[in-house]
């Protein structure tokens, strides 16, 4: 078929997927069968591990509308294969939100429904409310063929076929029908009717996200189906035929152990996560039928265009939907994180005249969040008129919605790509590689001398058990569990331990500002009015009997989006400390007095009495209650159109009691506020007073108001749109709002900077008070010069373009000991160079148009990016995306309130929040501050530095025992089964188990662990010492050899003149004739190949600079200690009992003073390259390739053994100077490229425009401004 039927899903999203078209071919299907039979089921566990090849061998390619499986791989890194079956289903039509009854009007539709109930029910009966609809729907049109519908399923996601688009789609919800505001209010407000609900629900499904919990079966199926227990049941099968039962059942218990401690951890994930949904995943919903019945239904019934009705007592979602009538009062704590409520007011409703306009754009989730009422958050309380419900036309059901897939992340999570776990299998590999050696040269030896086939198929196979060690997957789990339980001890909980390694490596961390970097509530600081165009001097505060009847203060007490909840105050933090500053008292209105009033009875604002100017003395014939009516001062809310974050700002109309024109408050941004008022209302020095306050790290609020026309009624101020109101405002002043550093803040950064960790700011407040609190906090040092990248997208006909400008001079004395992101050069060590530091900053909108229209730019520019303000969530997702491009590994820091997506993006995301939306997050805090983060990058670095002293600990123990193994097979002779077992248990795990404990070092080094196991000094180490170890076991094998006494050894030797060995029994004289394991060769083997397990276990098991001294982890050096003591006790003092169950022989005295004189020698030259060789001279130079480039990155710090000799490095320094030295990591070539070139850092009277970009050409040129 052809090749070129390539299809792309999702194109441009985050789980983009090419798509092939296979059809099941029967040969090949029984040619696969008749393989599987041959390898003993063997082939059908390789077609398990391979979806690639199950899909190639078992079909043909065919074109993808015919496909009866689909072969699926994503186009990220991973590269990831994926394959789903492709189902038919018969239904009424193609397309979901056409209307039965015009579809059947239509000759020209292709659509028509069903003939018989059981090709409905294909696996898509849905659940029903009442009666059966499905069947009225199959009588009602039962003169009409059936349209077939090919779709599958992947990742709890439907994808269907469509025709026009020769691709498989998928269907989300109303939006797919780019269906605009007016369009939803006119078209889609009057409900369904039961036909089309039946009929949408074919295709939508049931509205529920359904996380089944796996049965226990099927998880252990699942698990023991991995490569590693595969290969350990391999391994125990053999021993068992070896008759080598107890370490069998050594490695059986411990991978039980491990099964179940998975199982267990997946299960209760699983659970979590299924409850979390569950809370609110079925209801009963009333529905707006399309003849203005309401009907009850099941929730899980729900389908997109439905029309439900708000509960005035609240409800949890349990669907996205959009309000068109009433408003609500909704906790969105399940996805923001911010437990603050938020009010929702119904969709705008432009009026004809209006439409075409931006008013009238097509309706988006994320653009009318503030209209959206999502899965799955709290609507506490609802605002309706009477007579009137409130309706939310919904949107989105099932997994479509915001938490499922919010859900649906968490089930089908990205792997994480880290090089020690690749490295780990490449290590592997090479094992096998030399197991695959080992293997044939039993083979061959083995027949030379004529051995049973038998024996010959289980020594050969044994081998290869020896060189890859079954019990390396617990070992090197180990200290990611002893990690994972000392983080839990200082309050960090971790759901995803692999990333614990990862986080060692982690070289910048994003941190969020508010909340995070800053407290999370603001103070108030104090007011600058403004009259007749100009500012007043600041006050502390405007709860003053003069400005009580002010449009500031009124102002101040109006536009807001408080609400009470039971009584209590309630919404947006910054609106709580402006309201509670006038003192004023907020009245909303009662659910039994709106029901009174033909319209919604507004919420009311007044002054407290003791504020308003005393009384005048009332005389007795005058009406008390009329002049009550006059003297009141209160101010109804009559509209509010919420804060928009895209808008930046919000507004209200309210009206004073007892006056005929409303008035229209507006608060927001400064700059958005003063574009919105008429010019001579804004001060002229207006720029410089905002600038000084945002330069003091103050956010800063601007107030405005206008009288309305009279002719403006309270009707038509609820249809009016936003941009009416917002224009030719009067500017009213300044509200300063302070937001204080947390008091861990600097001195955290400070030990960051310390350890070379690059920090970046990334925030959705305002550039300038950002850039403040950097150089509050130490991020920005108070010399650098900070450069603010202003671009603007293309306009009228005029290219993209950046504007360059110096946010503030820097002072003229750096400091020395500051180097910019560059690369020590070992050549010119004595030389330090000092290089003038810049940090750039830029917001979410100069950070999109840098994104689209200078992407070599935003390379260059996130090399010393460090602070990103008004940064949309996605835009925080983007960022780290960037910075991981560069090949930065990235930890985020977040209080999880928008920082979901950056959280789960980054290598290491740690929450501060222990909300819903920290599931997202692999690391959640119960410090609210960020000093958790230098210990989990300690705690990350001992767990990495840990995994490699295991790694390479087992490495070595495999190549040890190989050795031994295959020095002894070539005298025909192997090590005992109790010998085997003594390494293998008493040594290997003890030494194993005991050696991950060592805690993490005390505080942050600058320098970072290797990220892989191939890397020099690694390779180096391992090599060295297997060399030493073969050197100094052959040197025994034949030593022994050549010793006077020596002979082949028999029951009857007496080489060290003892009674002991004389009278062995007959019975063990059979079997040592059986396996030849009793002689000096095996027993001096035995000794030496024991000692050396010890020795490279202290030599590996590394203390500073990452974790702490081995001599502190007391478990370990007991441990090692305690076999010391024994094994030396054994040489030298042999019991018989110990001697016989260890099959060890008697040797004289003088050989074992020998065999210790070689162990000294082989420790003293383990020792000696590991810690001399590897630690000083190789570590230094290798690493001075690696190291991180930062910031205020200090001089490295200090060698494990506490310096390094200047001629040493010097002496080698030759090995890097001759060949170019190139940086492993892209930012290090990009700092390289930068620190040459003269144009970089853009002067500040530059401008950068985009230019269609010719071949092998820069896509940018930078012009001097005339």
């Amino acid at each position: 078929m052809e090749k070129e039927d390539l299809k792309v899903l999702n194109k441009g999203e985050e789980d983009e997927m090419e798509l092939q078209g296979y059809r099941l071919c029967r040969w090949r299907l029984a040619l696969v069968g008749l393989g599987v039979l041959c390898t003993g089921g063997f082939l059908l566990l390789l077609l398990y591990w391979m979806p690639e090849w199950c899909v190639k061998s078992t079909c043909t390619r065919s074109m993808v509308r015919d496909a009866q499986v689909v072969l699926l791989r994503s186009t990220d890194e991973f590269r990831r294969w994926f394959l789903a079956k492709v189902r038919v289903m018969l239904a009424p039509g193609r397309n979901p939100f056409h209307s039965l009854e015009t579809q059947t009007t239509s000759p020209s539709s292709p659509s028509s429904p069903t003939s018989t109930s059981p090709p409905l029910a294909n696996g898509h009966t849905p659940h029903r409310s009442d009666g059966s609809p499905a069947q009225e729907l199959i009588r009602r049109y039962a003169d009409y063929q059936p349209t077939q519908i090919r779709y599958f399923t992947l990742h709890s996601t439907k994808y269907y076929w469509n025709d026009e688009l020769q691709n498989f789609e998928v269907l989300t919800g109303l939006e797919d029908l780019n269906v605009s505001c007016s369009t939803l209010h006119s078209e889609h407000s009057a409900g369904l009717t039961r036909n089309q609900q039946e009929y949408r629900r074919l295709f939508f499904g049931v509205n529920e996200i359904a996380v089944k919990v796996p049965s226990v079966f099927k998880l252990l199926i699942k698990e023991v189906l991995n490569p590693f227990y595969i290969f350990q049941l391999f391994s125990v099968i053999l021993w068992s035929a070896d008759e080598y039962y107890y370490y069998a059942v050594a490695i059986v218990f411990m991978s039980v152990i491990s099964i179940a401690t998975s199982l267990y951890t997946i299960k209760k994930q699983y659970v979590m996560l299924h409850d979390m949904v569950a809370t609110h995943s079925i209801v009963r919903v009333s529905v707006c039928r399309a003849n203005n019945d309401i009907e009850e239904i099941m929730s899980t019934d729900l389908v997109p265009g439905d029309v439900m009705v708000i509960p005035s007592n609240g409800t949890i979602m349990p669907c996205d939907a959009v309000l068109v009538s009433g408003t609500c009062i909704v906790n969105e704590s399940m996805l923001t994180g911010e437990s603050v409520p938020v009010t929702k007011t119904n969709l705008p409703n432009p009026l004809p005249g209006e439409k075409g306009d931006e008013a009238d754009g097509a309706y988006n989730t994320e653009e009318h969040k503030r209209h959206t009422l999502f899965c799955g958050t709290n609507v506490i309380q609802t605002r309706f008129y009477t007579g009137e419900l409130v309706k939310a036309v919904v949107v989105r059901t099932g997994f479509s919605t915001a938490k499922g897939q919010l859900v649906r992340s968490i089930l089908y999570p990205k792997p994480t790509d880290f090089k020690l776990y690749r490295d780990a299998y490449l290590f592997l590999l090479c094992l096998v590689a030399v197991a695959g050696i080992g293997f044939v040269y039993s083979i061959v030896l083995s027949i030379m001398n004529k051995v049973p086939a038998k024996t010959i198929i289980i020594e050969s196979l044994d081998i290869i058990t020896i060189t890859v060690p079954p019990a390396l997957p617990a070992a090197m789990t180990a200290g990611i569990v002893y990690a994972q339980r000392r983080l839990k001890r200082i309050g960090i909980f971790c759901i995803s331990p692999q990333r614990i390694n990862i986080c060692g490596q982690l070289n910048l961390v994003c941190f969020d500002k508010t909340g995070t970097l800053t407290e999370d509530g603001l103070d108030l600081w104090g007011v600058q009015r403004v009259e007749n165009g100009s500012f007043h001097l600041s006050e502390e505060n405007a709860y003053k009997e003069s400005l009580v009847k002010s449009q500031f203060v009124a102002c101040m007490a109006t536009c807001h989006s408080l609400t009470k909840i039971e009584g209590q105050l309630s919404g947006d933090p910054l609106d709580l400390k402006m309201f509670e500053a006038t003192g004023w008292i907020l009245e909303e209105a009662t659910e039994e007095e709106t029901s009174l009033h033909n319209r919604i009875m507004p919420t009311v604002v007044r002054p407290p009495k003791q504020l308003l100017p005393p009384e005048p003395v009332v005389s007795p014939e005058q009406d008390m209650e009329l002049y009550e009516l006059s003297s009141a001062y209160e101010i109804g809310i009559v509209r509010q159109f919420p804060f928009s974050s895209a808008l930046q700002r919000m507004s209200v109309v309210a009206r004073l009691l007892g006056e005929k024109r409303m008035d229209a408050y507006l608060k927001g941004a400064p700059e958005v506020v003063a574009s919105l008022c008429k010019k001579d209302t804004v001060p002229e020095n207006f720029g410089e007073v905002l600038e000084d306050y945002t330069k003091q790290g103050f956010r800063v609020i601007a107030l405005a108001h206008r009288r309305l026309e009279s002719k403006l009624t309270w009707h038509k101020v609820q249809n009016i749109s936003r941009d009416h109101i917002e224009t030719n405002m009067e500017f009213l002043g300044l509200i300063i709002m302070q937001n204080k550093l947390k008091a861990e803040t600097p001195a955290v950064l400070q030990d960051l900077h310390r350890a070379s960790i690059r920090t970046v700011m990334v925030t959705g407040d305002n550039m300038l008070t950002a850039i403040s609190v950097a150089r509050d906090c130490g991020m920005i040092p108070p010399q650098d010069t900070v450069i603010i990248a202003d671009a603007l997208p293309p306009r009228d006909g005029q290219a993209a373009k950046i504007t360059w400008r110096y946010a503030d001079k820097p002072s003229k004395t750096p400091r020395l000991e500051e180097v910019a992101i560059s690369l020590e050069d070992v050549c010119h060590v004595d030389e330090p160079k000092t290089q003038e530091q810049y940090h750039f900053a830029m917001s979410g909108k100069s950070f999109a148009v840098i994104d689209e229209h200078f992407p070599d730019m935003l390379q260059k520019l996130v090399l010393h990016g460090t602070v990103f303000a008004r940064m949309a969530p996605d835009q925080k997702t983007q960022l780290i995306e960037a910075l991981q491009g560069v090949d930065y590994f990235v930890g985020m820091c977040g209080d999880g309130a928008n920082d979901c997506g950056a959280l789960k993006r980054a290598h290491g995301g740690i929450s501060l929040s222990e909300l819903e939306a920290s599931v997202a997050s692999p690391f959640t805090s119960r410090t609210p501050n960020i000093s958790c983060v230098p210990s989990l990058i300690r705690e990350g670095r001992a767990a990495l530095i840990t995994s490699f002293c295991v790694f390479k600990f087992m490495a070595l123990y495999s190549i040890i025992q190989y050795i031994s193994v295959t020095l002894l097979y070539s005298i025909l002779s192997n090590l005992g089964d109790f010998q085997f077992l003594f390494i293998d248990i008493v040594i290997i795990l003890l030494i194993v188990f005991t050696m991950s404990l060592n805690p993490a070092w005390k505080e942050l080094v600058s320098r970072r662990p290797p990220s892989g196991l191939i890397s020099g000094p690694l390779l180096f180490s391992v090599l060295t010492q297997i060399l030493i170890c073969l050197g100094f076991q052959t040197i025994a094998f034949l030593w022994v050899r050549q010793q006077p006494w020596y002979e082949v050894w028999t029951p009857l030797s007496n080489a060290c003149n003892l009674s002991s060995h004389e009278n062995v029994s007959d019975l063990n004289a059979t079997e040592l004739d059986d396996h030849n394991i009793q002689n000096y060769e095996n027993t001096s083997l035995f000794y030496v190949s024991s000692f050396q397990y010890l020795i490279v276990a202290i030599v590996f098991s590394k203390g500073k600079p990452f974790r702490q001294p081995s001599y502190k982890n007391w478990p370990f050096v007991l441990s090692t200690l305690s076999l010391y003591v024994f094994l030396l006790f054994i040489m030298f003092y042999p019991v018989s009992t110990i001697d016989e169950f260890l099959e060890i022989v008697c040797v004289p005295i003088e050989w074992r003073i020998k065999l210790l004189f070689i162990i000294l020698i082989n420790a003293a030259a383990s020792i000696l390259v590991e810690t001399f060789v590897l630690d000083i001279v190789l570590w230094k130079l290798v690493f001075s390739r690696d190291k991180q480039g930062s910031f205020g990155a200090t001089p490295a710090a200090p060698t494990p053994q506490g310096g390094i000799d200047l001629w040493g490095c010097k002496c080698l320094s030759w090995l890097c100077c001759r060949r170019k030295m190139t940086p492993k990591a892209r930012y290090m070539h990009l700092a390289q490229e930068l620190s040459v070139d003269p144009d970089w850092p853009p002067k500040p009277t530059t401008t950068t425009e985009a230019k269609p970009r010719p071949e092998n050409c820069s896509a940018y040129q930078i012009m001097i401004n005339s």
